[in-house]
């Protein structure tokens, strides 16, 4: 089973505003635990910790600065 890594919705000016992750603190394939801190990413130059919702393996698919709507997945937690 896996579990969708979200990006957070920072701002509630915009409906749907994209943002950028800034960096990832862990690599794909890395066991990750609940609440461990594991990116950062920015919304109108507003950075915000992204927490794993879930402990598991990490699979990221959204790259550093690649672009990303608030609310929709930039990585999976796979259970192991």
């Amino acid at each position: 089973m896996s579990t969708e890594v979200l990006f957070p919705r920072i701002s509630k000016t915009d409906p749907d505003p994209e943002g950028v992750v800034v960096t990832w603190f862990v690599t794909p394939g890395d066991f990750v635990t609940q609440n461990q801190l594991i990116a950062e990413v920015q919304v109108d130059k507003l950075d915000t910790e992204v927490l794993a919702p879930a402990a598991g393996a990490i699979r990221i698919i959204t790259n550093e600065g690649e672009i990303a709507r608030q609310s929709s997945v930039i990585a999976y937690i796979e259970e192991v």
